[in-house]
């Protein structure tokens, strides 16, 4: 009995200490979410969510428990071609009217390398009403105060690489577009 009491406590202390961890937000300003997908297999087509809102809690300095969430309007999507973009948020790709946000909650944070800085970011990404476990790199390349808000601020980049087929995101010839796609985060974040 006094061995469950103890572990009780413990668990209850942690989930206590990580509920008063830190969190930081996404600095609109100096963030980008960005996506790149093969045309025709001759040609890179590059594009990116100009809405989304990103959210970090971690207790350590390292950011080494980091948990991530990510909110995007798909709706915000953009690859400088408006044809082409009203084509994205349509029934054949997103279906932005039935499926407007795409989501990410990591689960676990692990230090592969070796390098204090580099991570592999596991979590659950949900696009076009599917949920799917992705592992991408993460690389925290450090915290700074800014010279004008006088906050520190920590910088993250986040890359990968998914395939839209699994999520059911258009068409599945991966002669017109790659169904791979491949993912690249820059992000500041204020504390």
């Amino acid at each position: 009995m006094k061995k469950l009491i103890a572990v009780l406590l413990i668990i209850i202390s942690a989930n206590y200490s990580f509920a008063q961890a830190p969190t930081w937000r996404d600095d609109p300003m100096h963030s980008k979410l960005t996506f790149t997908v093969t045309h025709l297999g001759i040609s890179s087509i590059f594009g990116l969510f100009q809405k989304f809102d990103a959210v970090i809690i971690s207790s350590k300095p390292d950011f080494s428990d980091a948990v991530f969430e990510l909110t995007v309007d798909v709706g915000s999507i953009t690859t400088e071609l408006k044809l082409r973009d009203d084509h994205l948020i349509g029934t054949d790709f997103f279906n932005v009217a039935k499926y407007p946000v795409m989501t990410f909650k990591s689960t676990s944070i692990v230090n592969t390398t070796g390098m204090k800085d580099r991570y592999r970011i596991t979590g659950d990404l949900t696009i076009h009403g599917v949920t799917r476990t992705v592992t991408m790199d993460l690389w925290f390349r450090g915290t700074a105060v800014d010279v004008d808000s006088k906050k520190t601020k920590a910088g993250f980049q986040l890359t990968g690489r998914i395939n839209r087929a699994d999520f059911g995101v258009g068409p599945t010839d991966p002669f017109d577009v790659s169904t791979d796609v491949e993912i690249k985060a820059d992000g500041e974040f204020v504390k």
